[in-house]
């Protein structure tokens, strides 16, 4: 038996087991289990940036200095660089479900670790392997719920990733509050302790999810991917209009993906698919880039730079939590009426605009410090005596915060999930593309104590002018994806529609009947004949 045939054997047992459970097939239920996974990502942010500033942790791990909370910190991303690149050797063969599954099991022993830390190294290990659940989550999730939801309200679910990462920070983020009154190792412990009752969510959620349809027919399970698309979209009728347009479409993919050699990740940068590549792996890239994580893991940094320390640090801190949220839920609704392009574009002005307000005026007003509550890492602070400066640095910070929550926070996530197209690089390009978002997520987790330390207010200029890149960026080489089906997007590329004119471009609908599934026996003996030949010369055989 070879390699391959154990593959299959393997995914078909993990897919009968999930599928003793019953199932549920409303698709906002679906995808609020499956987010879960942003939910912890969020939760990791409150936990850590809750109590970087406080006595009880920075006395029982000894002060780190800035260079190793910004490890200790960062250790979570690159797990999550790992989880992300892992992914796709699983989810592709073994289905969506099961890297749901991985992500709640890592997630679960690395908060256990991380709440009976006895010294850093094991708080950063914890923090890895919590991270690499993380990045299987993280992947898997905003492609599982594109290839879902129907294209109308594509948008929204989406969506649900990001909002679930911002509901996470919040409910966390009071969590911590509440719990830093304690007075001992107690208050940080129970805090991680906690974090394994949302992978418990997922956990058993996982059972009563659906398979996605477009990883069930590239398995040949075609009655259960027309089944599922049915009971999504039109309550089980499979006459319904728009479940026959979407079954054809997938069809026809289908026929595409089988005429190609096997997808690697140096697939993605051939000359078929390098652009849509390139395009996504900087998506992620700039939301990072945004500086949006060095406002939410060291939200208590900046307000300390503002004046604002102790408790009224974080009761300003919680308002900015408040906000993202707040913000998210308007953005689910605004990127299926206005489209992806304008919501991004618009974004990249507003963050610039606001990062240069944060350091000019802490460039006018601030003065040198040695250190702030014993922290070292903290070199300047407004006077308490310019109270309104500090004010205006807070709100510069919220403001910015709700330009981000509108725009990037939400529209990353999901373009990254649809901008593929074809079903047999989207799982592959998500987890290259996310494992970007996680490689910058650490190299900006580790930069940004020791940038505070050194370059001070101008850390935040770095970050305006990333925003002005983005902006040029989005506005030459990325298409608009709102309303088109995953399939018609893949069209789009083929047909290097520029960016700027694909919002009012119009694909043609493919009709494929079931005749033509018969043709793909014969396209694999073609392919295994013609090895030396491209995709497109075997299609054209075919």
């Amino acid at each position: 038996m070879t390699y391959e045939d154990k593959l299959v054997g393997t995914a078909g047992k993990i897919k009968n087991f999930f599928d003793r459970f019953p199932k549920i097939y409303n698709v906002y239920f679906i995808c609020s289990i499956s987010t879960i996974s942003g939910m912890m990502f969020g939760v990791d942010i409150s936990s850590m940036s809750a109590f970087i500033g406080t006595t009880q942790y920075r006395d029982y791990f000894h002060a780190p200095n800035s260079d190793m909370q910004g490890f200790i910190t960062s250790a979570m991303a690159l797990g999550s660089f790992f989880g992300s690149l892992a992914c796709s050797f699983v989810s592709e063969p073994l289905g969506r479900r099961i890297s749901l599954f991985l992500c709640s099991f890592f997630w679960m022993v690395g908060a256990a670790i991380q709440s009976s830390s006895q010294n850093v190294a094991q708080l950063i290990i914890g923090r890895f392997i919590s991270g690499f659940g993380v990045g299987f989550g993280s992947t898997v999730a905003p492609v599982y719920g594109s290839e879902l939801a129907p294209r109308k309200i594509r948008g929204f679910i989406g969506g649900l990733f990001q909002f679930s990462v911002t509901l996470g920070i919040l409910v966390m983020f009071y969590v911590c509050y509440g719990l830093h009154f304690i007075n001992g190792v107690g208050s940080f412990r129970i805090a991680w302790g906690l974090q394994i009752v949302v992978g418990l969510f997922l956990f058993f959620g996982v059972f009563i999810l659906p398979e996605s349809p477009r990883w069930l027919a590239k398995h040949d399970y075609w009655d259960e991917a027309e089944e599922v698309v049915a009971k999504i979209q039109a309550h089980g009728d499979k006459s319904n209009e728009d479940v026959m347009i979407e079954v054809s479409e997938i069809k026809e993919q289908l026929l595409i993906d089988e005429a190609a050699k096997s997808v690697t990740y140096l697939t993605l940068f051939n000359k078929k698919y390098w652009v849509r590549t390139v395009t996504a792996m900087f998506a992620q890239i700039w939301q990072q880039l945004t500086g949006m994580n060095v406002m939410m893991y060291y939200i208590v940094y900046i307000f300390q730079m503002a004046g604002y320390t102790g408790n009224s640090n974080l009761v300003a801190s919680s308002i900015q939590y408040v906000l993202n949220t707040g913000m998210t839920v308007v953005a689910l609704f605004l990127l299926d009426r206005v489209g992806r392009r304008p919501v991004l574009l618009t974004g990249a002005v507003l963050m610039m605009i606001f990062q240069f307000a944060v350091a000019g005026i802490l460039a006018t007003y601030s003065k040198p410090v040695d250190s702030v509550d014993g922290d070292t890492t903290i070199k300047i602070m407004i006077p308490a005596a310019n109270k309104a400066a500090a004010r205006g640095v807070i709100a510069m910070c919220y403001l910015f915060v709700c330009s981000f929550a509108t725009t990037w926070g939400v529209g990353i996530w999901l373009y990254c999930s649809e901008i593929w197209g074809e079903n047999s690089i989207r799982q592959r390009g998500a987890a290259l593309s996310t494992a970007a978002n996680w490689i910058f997520n650490f190299a900006i987790g580790m930069y940004t104590p020791s940038s505070f330390k050194t370059i001070t207010w101008k850390t935040y200029c770095i970050y305006a002018t990333f925003c002005a890149c983005m902006f040029i960026h989005v506005l030459f080489f990325f298409p608009e994806t709102r309303g088109k089906r995953l399939e018609e997007i893949a069209q789009m590329w083929d047909e290097k529609v520029p960016a700027w004119k694909s919002n009012h471009w119009t694909p043609s609908i493919p009709i494929v009947n079931d005749d033509m599934l018969e043709r793909k026996t014969e396209i694999k003996h073609l392919e295994n004949e013609s090895s030396g030949n491209s995709a497109e010369e075997i299609a054209e055989k075919a």
